[in-house]
């Protein structure tokens, strides 16, 4: 079949839609015609849209959604309404079926394809569903009697939700999109070397959006793809995991295997990682196999606090962590997330208290936690009561009972006037970030940062906080 592979994301600095390569060789390698669609950097999106679809003529679109919304309580920026008119554009001029998938898809599956109007969606992997889906359209069978596929009739979704269970693809040589481009305006590659999370944070919508058990990439699989993206001319990385130690085994086997093939000494990466379990050996291999920062989800530094977000570590694994990191010469990130249930002005101070005492190269404070459905939290939100009442929550607490519109959670203990008081904790401290697009020469809301975007284009690289870690110390 003819298949046209749409990235609808327009964020700034640009991330290359790795998801969608991974769908496009599938179905490529099922013997299917496959063309990609980049509208990351169309200066014209409904034209470009409109010649792809008349020049090729496909008889299935698919979109991969990687964000709802920009994740930030200062920034609410809900990208769906772009996707929905994309999708218009598209039924204008064909009759092409059109497919959603992608994470941000995953996490409100049916939501949001009610809301941008496609005609099925595959939440979860899409590798091997969405080449199922294929297969029943080539047959002239119902797609949605294809397990895995979601298809909007009537305004109703009907199909087969599956949990992410199965082996990942492990064949990648990410040839679909312009890789390079992308590392010259966006500063890193990404790679992933395994999927789902099986930790119990009660905010995550990780596990809702690609299972709740660790499914590990082979390390071999692993180097194969930073090989095919050193060819295009990407020697910067950042994992795409959730928590890249997290099994540690497994994080030891795939620097082991980069140190093994060589490229420790062509590549640079970063990675998301947990605070524990970290060891020295672990440390030893990161650095050893390349890689020079990693950002810490933290989360809060009291440990009561840290209890009830569900995390698995308590406010010593934060020390240790940090003394390992500056033994072996990483730069490294402590991201912390205010105003969770049960956060007090107490809990707040004691942990940036902590954080700096800690001393890590520099920190990020968000304020406010995204609800997303399917987690601990919002099960919680509704055992309130109405959403559109609750005055823990701030954002679209209207007609928006799936939390697919941008929604937040701020603790009634501390409400608005938490961001008063940590901006008076972190002032005076260059370490210190913040989610907002107010204070330019302090923000780390990455969507459309304009400090990031110059930085980038004249030359830097690295994972984002970094960059500009290193910006703040030139100034």
């Amino acid at each position: 079949m003819k298949v046209l592979l749409i990235n609808p994301n327009r964020m700034k600095p640009p991330i290359a839609p790795i998801g969608l390569e991974y769908v496009a060789q599938a179905a490529q390698d099922a013997g299917h015609n496959v063309r990609a669609l980049d509208l990351c950097f169309s200066e014209d999106v409904e034209n470009d849209l409109l010649n792809a679809v008349h020049a090729f003529q496909p008889e299935v679109i698919g979109i991969s959604i990687r964000n709802t919304d920009d994740c930030y309580f200062t920034g609410r920026d809900f990208i769906l309404p772009q996707v929905a008119k994309m999708v218009e554009t598209i039924k204008s001029a064909t009759r092409a079926a059109v497919v959603l998938g992608g994470v941000g898809f995953s996490v409100a599956p049916v939501a949001v394809l009610r809301h941008v109007g496609a005609d099925y969606g595959i939440p979860g992997d899409g590798e091997e569903a969405f080449v199922a889906f294929l297969k029943a359209m080539e047959e002239g069978n119902d797609p949605a009697a294809v397990p895995g596929v979601l298809a909007l009739r009537h305004g109703e979704v009907i199909g087969t939700r599956l949990e992410p269970s199965g082996e990942i693809p492990s064949h990648r040589t990410r040839g679909f999109f312009d890789n390079r481009r992308y590392f010259t305006e966006g500063g890193q590659g990404g790679f992933e070397t395994k999927r789902g999370c099986g930790m119990n944070c009660i905010y995550c919508a990780d596990p809702v959006a690609k299972g709740r058990k660790w499914r590990l990439l082979p390390p071999e699989a692993v180097v194969e793809e930073l090989r095919s993206l050193l060819d295009q001319g990407v020697d910067c990385f950042h994992t795409c995991d959730s928590e890249f130690n997290l099994p540690d085994d497994h994080a030891k086997a795939v620097c082991r295997a980069i140190i093994t093939a060589g490229l420790s000494e062509r590549i640079t990466w970063y990675a998301y990682c947990a605070p524990s379990p970290f060891d020295s050996e672990l440390a030893d291999l990161m650095r050893r196999a390349g890689c020079v920062g990693m950002d810490f989800g933290v989360d809060s530094a009291d440990d009561d606090q840290l209890r009830r977000l569900g995390r698995h570590f308590n406010s010593e694994d934060l020390t240790r962590a940090a003394d390992l990191c500056g033994r072996e010469g990483f730069s490294f990130m402590f991201d912390l997330l205010i105003g969770g249930p049960g956060e007090t002005e107490v809990t707040v101070r004691r942990t940036i208290e902590a954080v700096k005492r800690i001393g890590p190269s520099c920190m990020g404070a968000s304020i406010g936690v995204r609800v997303y459905p399917g987690t601990q939290l919002a099960e919680m939100v509704r055992r309130e009561g109405p959403i559109s009442s609750n005055s823990a929550l701030h954002g679209a607490k209207d007609s928006n009972d799936s939390f697919v519109e941008p929604i937040f959670y701020l603790s009634p203990n501390v409400g608005l006037e938490v961001f008063d008081l940590v901006e008076g904790l972190i002032a005076g401290d260059e370490r210190f970030f913040l989610a907002c697009r107010s204070a330019t020469d302090r923000n780390y809301n990455y969507n459309d940062n304009s400090v990031l975007v110059q930085a980038i284009r004249a030359g830097a690289r690295g994972a984002y906080w970094d960059i500009l870690r290193r910006l703040r110390h030139q100034g």
